[in-house]
C-alpha cells in the first residue's frame, strides 16, 4: 500500500505542498468547504492524477462532474514524474451550492513532484534494486526479501591494531567491499530542497550495530566520511535536483541475545516553518515537521559454523616439544645409569633455558658423557618429545586432500597443542560477498592470542564471546565442545545449515556447562537451532570424543560415527572365538603404556561395567541425535572404542586412541592409530574402521598420536583446526516459523 498523506486546503489562498513520486495526497475537501456548499468538483493540470473515492456511492458514474459532498469522500492525488519547476502541478476544487451553476468557492493546492528513494541489496541479487515493494520488511525464504548487512570483523590493513568495524575509518578499497551499498536517490527542483530538510537517520537504541559512510566523489576511499554510528543517529543530508548519495554500510554486531539483528535506516524528509516564524524568539519557534519517510531494513549475517564434510581450504596443526617430559624422562634415565652429577646439571640447566631451546640443550650436554648408548636413547627421547613426525602426517594429509597447511610454531603456541579447544572458524555471507570468521573460544590458555594475531586480516574476520566476569573456563568452554551436524530435515522441517550440537550435561549433580554468554551467541544465530548433548560423563568431556560426521555417496549424504563400547566388546570377543585371546592391545607401545591380551581386557569386569554406563551414556546421546536430528540406525555407524574411569570422579577418557576424533578432509580421513591386537599381521581395530568406512569411498590414514596426544586425553581432531568452504546454501533462504 502507497504510503499517504492527509492535506488540508484553504479557500482563502493556495496551499502548496511537496507530493513525493509514490505517495498519494488525501484532499480535506470537507474541511475547506464554506458553509452551505453541497458538491465538490475537481480540476487539475497535465501530469496531475486524481480518484474520487465515495462509500455511499457502489459504483461512480463515467460523466460524473459534481461530487456529493459528505463526510467519508475522499480526493486521491498522485503524479507519475518529478517537476522541473517549483509548483507546476495543481489541482483545484471548487464548491457549489444546491442548484447553483456557479461556484461559491475554490480551494487551489500547488503541487512540486519530487523522488525520494532511500534502497539497498533489498532483492539480494548482490547489486542495489531501487523501488522494491516491501524494503521495510524483512522475510526469509527463497522469496523473502530484505537487505543484508555483514559485521565489518576483519582487517583489511595490517598496520591497524583492531578490526575494521572498530574505527570510523574505511581503510581501503578491500574495507568498502565489506560493507553494503545503501543509496538515497533524490530528483525535483534544487529550490525544494533548499526549503526542506532531508534527514537520513537511525534509531537510538539501533545506532550503536551499525555504522554508514558516504561517499565523497573524486576522493580516496580513507576521506570518506562515518555519518551515521555509536556517535550519531541521525544526519542531514544536502540534496540536488538529479542526484544519487551512495553510502557504505557495516555492521559492528552480531545477532545475540539483546539484538535481534534486524536494524531499519530511515530518510525523512521535514518541511521547515515557514519564515515567518524564524524571526520569532526561539521560544515561540516550531521544529520542522515530517511530510515524508522511506526505510529499508537490514538484517546482519550471523557467524555460521561449517560442518566437516565440506571440502576443506586450511588445516592448522601445533608444532610442539615436549621439554617438561623430555627432561623427567632423562633424568630418570640418567639416574638409572648412575649419573646423579649429570642429574643436577639437567636440573640446573632445565631451570635456566629458555623452554624453546632446552632440548637441544640437554643434548649438547648428554654428549659429553661418551656413552654412546645413553647418548642415543636420549636422542630417541628427543625426537620423540616433538610431535615432527605427527605434522609431517598432517602435511600429508592435507596434500592428498588438496588444501593448505598452516602451522602454529612453538613461539605462537607456547607449548598449547589444542588448537580445536581454542577456536571454531566458520563464515559470515551476503549476496555480495562471504569470508571466513574465526570463534574464538573462552579457554584463554597459550593459544589465546593465536586467532586474533594470526588469523585476523583481509577477509578473516574475529568474534569472541566471554563473560564480563572473573569467571573460570571449565572444560566444556573449550570449542572441542562444539560440532554442527551436517544439512538435515526433522520432521518436515529443513536444516539446511545443519545443527550446532553443544555438550553439557543432564543429571549429575556436580554439573559443568558451557558459559552462558557462549550459548546466548550461538542460539541468537538462528540458522542453525542448536541442540544440547551429555558430554559431562567424558573427563574432558567433548562431543568430539564419541561423535563425528564423514560424507556419504548416498542417503542423507553423510554418517554420523558414534563410538561404541559394545561394537569393540563384540569385535574382541568374535577375535578371542578365532582363537586370538593372546593377541595383545598396544603392541610395540611398551615404552610408553603396558600391553595387555584380548583374553585380560575381556576378563576385567571393573572396566566392563564402567564400559556398560559409557555405553548407556553414547545411548543416551544417539537417542537424542535421532531425534534432533531425523536420524534411523541406517545414517549411524558404531566404531569400537572403549573407555576407562579416570580417578577420583569416575569419568571416562579413552581406553586406546579414540578413532572417532579424526580429521575428515573430504573423503581423506586421518584416524588416530588404535594400537589394537594383532591378527594376521594387521591391526584388527584398524581393519574393522577400514571395512565400515571404506565403501562409503572413504579413505582411511591412521596416524600414531599417541604419546603426543592420546597421553594427554586428547586426539587428532583436538590437535586441529580446518578452515572450510561455506555451505552452497544461503542462509537467508531458510524457511522459517
Amino acid at each position: 500500500m502507497s504510503q499517504q498523506r492527509w492535506v488540508r486546503l484553504s479557500t482563502e489562498k493556495p496551499t502548496s505542498t511537496v507530493y513525493v513520486l509514490g505517495t498519494e495526497l488525501s484532499l480535506d475537501v470537507c474541511g475547506a468547504a464554506p458553509a452551505g456548499a453541497t458538491a465538490f468538483q475537481v480540476q487539475k493540470t497535465l501530469g496531475v492524477n486524481y480518484v474520487v473515492q465515495d462509500p455511499q456511492m457502489s459504483k461512480i458514474p463515467s460523466q460524473v462532474t459534481r461530487w456529493p459532498l459528505h463526510v467519508g469522500v475522499e480526493v486521491i492525488v498522485t503524479m507519475h514524474k518529478s517537476s522541473w519547476r517549483v509548483n507546476d502541478g495543481k489541482v483545484t476544487v471548487s464548491y457549489y451550492q444546491a442548484n447553483e451553476k456557479a461556484p461559491m468557492a475554490a480551494a487551489v493546492l500547488q503541487l512540486t513532484c519530487v523522488e525520494i528513494s532511500l534502497d539497498a541489496d533489498s532483492s539480494r541479487s548482490g547489486t542495489v534494486t531501487k523501488r522494491v515493494t516491501d524494503k521495510r520488511k524483512w522475510t526469509w525464504g527463497p522469496d523473502g526479501g530484505g537487505a543484508i548487512l555483514l559485521v565489518n570483523c576483519d582487517r583489511d590493513r595490517p598496520r591497524t591494531m583492531g578490526l575494521d568495524c572498530q574505527d570510523e575509518k574505511v581503510e581501503s578499497e578491500g574495507d568498502l567491499k565489506d560493507m553494503s551499498v545503501m543509496i538515497l536517490t533524490t530528483r525535483g527542483p534544487a529550490d525544494v530542497f533548499k526549503k526542506h530538510q532531508l534527514v537520513l537517520h537511525v534509531s537510538a537504541s539501533e545506532n550503536d550495530k551499525v555504522r554508514a559512510f558516504q561517499a565523497q566523489e573524486g576522493r580516496e576511499v580513507s576521506q570518506y566520511k562515518a555519518v551515521l554510528g555509536p556517535r550519531n543517529a541521525s544526519y542531514e543530508v544536502k540534496a540536488g535536483r538529479d542526484q544519487e548519495t551512495v553510502f557504505y554500510v557495516e555492521g559492528l554486531a552480531f545477532p545475540d541475545v539483546d539484538f535481534s539483528g534486524l536494524v531499519s535506516f530511515h530518510v525523512t524528509l521535514l518541511e521547515n516553518p515557514s519564515t515567518v516564524w524564524r524571526y520569532m524568539p526561539k521560544s515561540c519557534q516550531h521544529p520542522a515537521t515530517p511530510i515524508f519517510s522511506d526505510s529499508v531494513v537490514f538484517r546482519v549475517a550471523p557467524w555460521i559454523m561449517t560442518p566437516n564434510t565440506l571440502p576443506p581450504r586450511t588445516v592448522y596443526v601445533c608444532s610442539i616439544s615436549d621439554s617438561d617430559d623430555f627432561v623427567d624422562e632423562v633424568v630418570e634415565l640418567a639416574e638409572s645409569r648412575g649419573y646423579s652429577c649429570l642429574v643436577e646439571a639437567v636440573e640446573e640447566l632445565y631451570r635456566e633455558s629458555e623452554n624453546p631451546g632446552v632440548v637441544a640443550d640437554v643434548c649438547r650436554l648428554v654428549r659429553q658423557t661418551n656413552d654412546r648408548d645413553f647418548v642415543a636413547a636420549v636422542s630417541k627421547l628427543a625426537r620423540e618429545s616433538k610431535n615432527t613426525d605427527f605434522v609431517g602426517a598432517m602435511k600429508e594429509l592435507a596434500w592428498k586432500a588438496g588444501c593448505a597447511l598452516t602451522i602454529c610454531e612453538g613461539e605462537k603456541n607456547h607449548g598449547d597443542r589444542w588448537i580445536q579447544d581454542e577456536m571454531e572458524i566458520g563464515y559470515v555471507q551476503a549476496p555480495h560477498k562471504w569470508f571466513p570468521v574465526v570463534f574464538d573460544s573462552p579457554r584463554n590458555r597459550e593459544l589465546k592470542d593465536f586467532p586474533f594475531k594470526d588469523l585476523l586480516g583481509p577477509d578473516f574476520g574475529y568474534v569472541k564471546r566471554e563473560p564480563a566476569t572473573d569467571q573460570v573456563a571449565s572444560q566444556l568452554d573449550s570449542f572441542g565442545n562444539l560440532e554442527v551436524s551436517p544439512p538435515v530435515t526433522v520432521r518436515g522441517k529443513e536444516h539446511p545449515l545443519g545443527r550446532i550440537l553443544i555438550g553439557s550435561y543432564i543429571s549429575r549433580t556436580e554439573n559443568r556447562e558451557m558459559f552462558k554468554v557462549v550459548r546466548d551467541f550461538l542460539y541468537a544465530q538462528k540458522v542453525q537451532s542448536p541442540v544440547e548433548l551429555d558430554s559431562d560423563w567424558l573427563v574432558v568431556g567433548h562431543v568430539d570424543e564419541f561423535l563425528t560426521f564423514v560424507p556419504a555417496p548416498d542417503r542423507k549424504g553423510f554418517r554420523l560415527l558414534l563410538a561404541s563400547p559394545a561394537a569393540c566388546y563384540k569385535l574382541l570377543k568374535q577375535k578371542e572365538e578365532e582363537g586370538h585371546g593372546e593377541a595383545l592391545m598396544f603392541e610395540g607401545k611398551l615404552d610408553t603404556c603396558n600391553q595387555v591380551k584380548v583374553r585380560s581386557i575381556l576378563a576385567d569386569r571393573d572396566l566392563q561395567s564402567s564400559n556398560e554406563y559409557f555405553q548407556k551414556c553414547i545411548d543416551w546421546n544417539r537417542d537424542i541425535l535421532k531425534e534432533e536430528l531425523g536420524l534411523t540406525e541406517e545414517d549411524i555407524i558404531d566404531v569400537p572404542q572403549l573407555f576407562t574411569p579416570e580417578d577420583p570422579s569416575g569419568q571416562a577418557a579413552a581406553y586406546f586412541p579414540d578413532m572417532v576424533n579424526m580429521l575428515v578432509l573430504e573423503k581423506h580421513l586421518g584416524i588416530p592409530k588404535p594400537f589394537g591386537p594383532i591378527v594376521n599381521r594387521q591391526c584388527c581395530l584398524e581393519r574393522e574402521v577400514r571395512r565400515l568406512l571404506e565403501p562409503l569411498g572413504l579413505s582411511c590414514t591412521f596416524i600414531d598420536d599417541y604419546k603426543a596426544y592420546h597421553q594427554k586425553h586428547g586426539e587428532i581432531h583436538c590437535g586441529t583446526n580446518v578452515c572450510r568452504q561455506p555451505l552452497s546454501f544461503k542462509w537467508w533462504n531458510m524457511t522459517m516459523p
